[in-house]
This record gives structure tokens, C-alpha cells and sequence, in this order.
């Protein structure tokens, strides 16, 4: 190997872990505030992607009629405690937000994705329909169960995301996508070529990942979610409402997974079920960072992603196999430090 092959292998590690990055950090967002390991992460990354793809060819989106339909799902759910506790102004701003706040974003969504073209209306469109999703699902699938067990817990994110992509399929049909690079050109620095969609990737998550630092450091909103994430009982006591946290930590992930469709979406094609794949490699970092640390989660992001970078080079048939293994030697050490306590 000479020094141009392993500039490029350091290249494409580093790119993939910022990829992976952006899917661990949201991973430990949602896990921290909720205890739910967010299967479905890559799912949202999957819908978000082929909304873009959708938009880009003129096409009406059909995330348009998902998001509707999960909001008059997570309605009927508001719409049952609604009913057992006699709350009917939780039960409007329900409707409001559930129903007909989905029903609008998705009728601006057909009806302006023809009038209104550009990149930046495609992706102010893609954020309108995929984020609302994310506080959806939650009250469906997780608010429920908020004070079950972390296995639970799994196992409805599990269900969540075998649910969602059955949507996928339905909704998006099966064929892949690719979505146009946002920055076009090639930039030549010491003999390596990094394309203007790779330098995007950069920049974006590390603005991003910085905008997360600040935001749960010093802003009222993210010290009310890391309070949620420290104790629900506590947040609940000092009038933080532990749900609204989730569905906010939902909305969040949701974000960030239009984010890595949005950087991505030019590098590989999506299709309905590529989202598990992703969140694989997300969990793996996350796992090797704590499940708690954001520092942590993103230094193992790009190793995993040197790791992969590297094997497709040595060991491209196990390539797979190596990343996925890594887990398991730092759970054998952990499981070794570790003191086990009841919860």
C-alpha cells in the first residue's frame, strides 16, 4: 500500500464515519431522553431520501399521505386518554397538531412540489414531512410503554421499525433512488480528490454536531431534555413534561436523519429496507461510545468508519463481518468493568 492508496482509504473512513456519526448521535438523543434504542432511525433516513428523490423527478410525495396517517393514528391514541381523563384542551391541541397540522404539510407538499422547484424548497419540504413522523411514532409506539423496560422498550422499536418499512414498501414501492449532489465539482488538495458532495458531508456534520453541543448546553429546551434524560420522575416534579420530551427527542432524530439522507442520498442508493443496514453501523458506534457520551459516539463513529474503509480494501468479502464484530470484544470488556444493578 503506498501513501496515495491509504490517504484514500483515510479519506473514505473519514467520510463514512461522519455518515455514521449523525446516525450514532441520534441513537444516543433519543436513548438518553427515553430509553428506546431507535431501530427505526435508518427508516427515517430511507423515507427521507426517497421524499428527495421524489421531489427532484416532479413527483407528488407520497411521504405526503404517511405522515397523514400516522397523525390520525397518534390521534386516536391522544383521543383515548383524552376520553379516560376528561382533558378536552389537550384533546384539541391534539387534533391540531396530529390532524390538521399533517393534513396541511402534506397538502402544501402535493400541491407545491411542481410550482415551487429548487433544492432548497426540496429539502424545506423533505424537513416538513419526515419530521413530524418522528413525534408520530413515538406517541404510537413508545409513550405507551414509557415506563416499561429497556428490553420492552426494544422490542416495540423493533416492531416500529418492521412496521415502518412495510409502509416503505407500500408507500415508496420497492425501486432505489439516488438524489442529485446539492454541490457539484471536484476540489485537488496533495493529489486527492474530494468531491464537493464529501467536503459537504464534512461541513455539515460538524456544524451540526457543534449546533447539538450548544443547543443541550445552553439552551432552556435542551436542559429540559437532559433533565428528562436523568431522571423522568424529577423532570416531571419541576413541571417538565416527560412526553413532550420524547416526542421531542423523536422530532430531533428525525431531523438529523434528513440531514444524513440529505448528504448520502448523491453517494448510495436508498431503497425501502436500506434503512436497518444504516442504523447498524450507527448502533455499532453508539455502543462503542457508551450509549451516553456524544464525544464518545462520534470518535468511534470514525473509527468504525476507518475500520470499514479499511477492510473493503483488505477484506472486502468480510468487510461487513469485521464492523459488526467489533462489538463485541468492547461488550466483553464492559460486561468484565461493569457491576450489574437492578433497575
Amino acid at each position: 500500500m503506498d501513501e496515495t492508496i491509504l490517504a484514500i482509504l483515510v479519506q473514505d473512513g473519514v467520510i463514512l464515519g461522519a455518515i455514521y456519526a449523525l446516525l450514532a448521535v441520534a441513537l444516543v438523543v433519543v436513548f438518553s431522553v427515553t430509553r428506546v434504542i431507535l431501530v427505526p432511525q435508518g427508516d427515517f433516513v430511507t423515507f427521507a431520501g426517497l421524499t428527495m428523490a421524489a421531489l427532484e423527478m416532479g413527483r407528488a410525495p407520497a411521504a405526503a399521505a404517511l405522515l397523514f396517517g400516522l397523525g390520525c393514528v397518534a390521534f386516536l391514541f391522544d383521543l383515548a386518554a383524552a376520553v379516560r381523563n376528561g382533558d378536552r384542551l389537550a384533546l384539541a391541541r391534539s387534533f391540531a397538531f396530529r390532524v390538521l397540522l399533517s393534513a396541511s404539510i402534506g397538502a402544501l407538499a402535493l400541491l407545491g412540489h411542481d410550482a415551487m422547484p429548487g433544492p432548497l424548497m426540496n429539502i424545506l419540504i423533505c424537513f416538513a414531512l419526515i419530521v413530524p413522523m418522528g413525534a408520530h411514532v413515538y406517541r404510537i409506539a413508545f409513550q405507551p410503554l414509557a415506563n416499561a423496560s429497556v428490553l420492552v422498550l426494544l422490542m416495540s422499536a423493533v416492531g416500529a421499525h418492521i412496521a415502518l418499512m412495510s409502509l416503505g414498501l407500500l408507500v415508496f414501492g420497492a425501486e432505489g433512488y439516488r438524489t442529485s449532489p446539492l454541490v457539484e465539482g471536484e476540489l485537488e488538495v496533495a493529489g486527492l480528490i474530494f468531491t464537493g458532495q464529501s467536503l459537504l458531508v464534512l461541513g455539515v456534520t460538524a456544524a451540526l454536531l457543534t449546533a447539538l453541543a450548544l443547543f443541550f448546553r445552553g439552551t432552556i429546551w435542551g436542559k429540559a431534555l437532559r433533565a428528562s434524560a436523568v431522571s423522568r420522575s424529577g423532570a416531571q416534579i419541576v413541571g417538565i413534561a416527560p412526553d413532550k420530551a420524547g416526542e421531542a427527542a423523536f422530532a430531533m432524530a428525525a431531523g438529523i436523519a434528513v440531514v444524513s439522507a440529505i448528504l448520502i442520498g448523491p453517494m448510495v442508493t436508498l431503497y425501502f429496507d436500506s434503512g436497518f443496514y444504516m442504523t447498524l453501523k450507527g448502533f455499532v458506534a453508539a455502543i462503542i461510545g457508551g450509549m451516553s457520551g456524544y464525544v464518545g459516539s462520534v470518535a468511534a463513529s470514525l473509527g468504525v468508519g476507518s475500520l470499514e474503509s479499511f477492510s473493503s480494501f483488505w477484506f472486502s468479502a468480510l468487510k461487513d463481518v469485521l464492523v459488526f464484530a467489533l462489538v463485541i470484544p468492547v461488550l466483553f470488556w464492559r460486561s468484565l468493568t461493569s457491576h450489574a444493578e437492578e433497575e
